[in-house]
């Protein structure tokens, strides 16, 4: 395990331990100030997304990047893409036995440990981006996810967002109900759950596992994020039908996972830092991934023949119908059943404004040219 307290003596810092020196201007004598000593602390941070991943792996370098010029060099997050200190699906075990300090993923990858922790990242036709922050931030979320994750001796914040995912790269099309029956595809979560009502199997796979698994034929499809993320890692050589939208992850929050031991280690203002540094990555992820997004689904279908499709409606009619289903099955009693009436009371007032705003204007501009 990594040492999370390095001290460093006064002159090691620069202004740490500096002496301020006034000129007396009637004696010429020196007034020495007290030494200052403060100290810098170093962790690190594993995560589950592919070494050199744009948008995903960058988030987290930034958060450590940010943690490390707003704490003037004091605070120092070493951050460990996927398999570099421990396998990506391994990351939250980790820190929560206090192996790593943090993480840096998606927390629907721990549906093992609560059917509830994908209300914190997505659920099919769930919450979008705009709305999970609303939730989280002022709608009761983030103290009934410090509850949940404090069960396992975490603190997790939003560390990123997605925005709006697509549903998938297929090898074939899509036409029909039928075409879901046998599909074997990489989705997680609660998504997962809805293709197996569809007569589907789910797999789960790591991002960096999912082409060779897509290229030998062990899946038929894969979602991932969008185009951005989905380009960088090459699907569109192996699966041609780009389909959407992604029902499963309609704004997908990531998070970063804090040992609680070293959370509870860190004074006011250390915390203050970390939580706005993530605050700050989360929402400038929100910004960078619907430029880079819009720039690469150019890219795709003008240079590379990559073939858009929808789903037919009764494909979606039936995934609905499969999500609302789910979303209630995770949430029969606990902590569970608080989160689900939460987050479903949040959707439910939430989706009263965004039909009035969000929802008619895309159609209104959608009349222009």
């Amino acid at each position: 395990m990594i040492n999370r307290r390095n001290l460093v003596g006064a002159g090691a810092l620069g202004l740490a331990g500096a002496v301020a020196t006034f000129a007396n201007p009637r004696s010429g004598a020196a007034l020495s100030g007290p030494a200052i000593s403060r100290s810098r602390r170093r962790f690190n941070m594993v995560t589950t997304w592919p070494k050199g991943l744009p948008g995903l792996g960058r988030a987290a370098e930034r958060v450590s990047e940010r943690v490390f010029e707003m704490s003037d060099g004091l605070m120092e997050i070493k951050v460990f893409a996927a398999g570099e200190l421990v396998p990506p699906f391994e990351s939250f075990d980790a820190v929560a036995n206090g192996s790593a300090d943090m993480y840096h993923g998606a927390e629907y990858y721990w549906t093992a440990k609560s059917t509830a922790f994908p209300f914190f990242t997505a659920v099919p036709f769930g919450m979008t981006a705009q709305e999970i922050m609303g939730w989280i931030d002022h709608g009761g979320g983030q103290a009934l996810w410090d509850e949940l994750s404090g069960q396992f001796g975490i603190k997790s914040i939003q560390g990123a967002n997605t925005g709006h995912q697509m549903g998938g790269w297929f090898r074939r099309e899509m036409t029909s109900l039928n075409d879901f029956v046998g599909l074997k595809m990489r989705i997680p979560g609660q998504g997962g759950e809805v293709l197996r009502a569809l007569g589907g199997a789910s797999i789960s796979l790591a991002g960096g596992e999912i082409y060779q698994a897509l290229q030998t034929g062990a899946i038929d499809a894969t979602e991932w994020v969008g185009p951005w993320n989905d380009y960088s890692l090459g699907f569109h050589r192996e699966a041609p039908y780009y389909y959407g939208p992604g029902f499963h992850e309609p704004g997908a929050s990531l998070a970063v996972g804090i040992n609680r031991g070293v959370w509870d280690s860190l004074i006011p203002s250390e915390r203050a830092i970390l939580k706005a540094a993530c605050e700050s990555v989360n929402h400038l992820s929100l910004g960078e991934f619907t430029y880079q997004n819009s720039v690469h689904l150019d890219l795709l279908v003008r240079e590379h023949g990559t073939q858009l499709r929808s789903f037919p409606d009764e494909v979606v009619e039936r995934m609905s119908e499969a999500a609302f289903d789910v979303r209630a099955a995770s949430g029969r009693d606990g902590i569970e059943k608080r989160i689900y009436e939460s987050f479903e009371a949040s959707l439910k007032l939430m989706r009263g404004w965004s039909g009035v705003s969000d929802g008619p204007y895309y159609a209104a501009r959608a009349l222009g040219k």
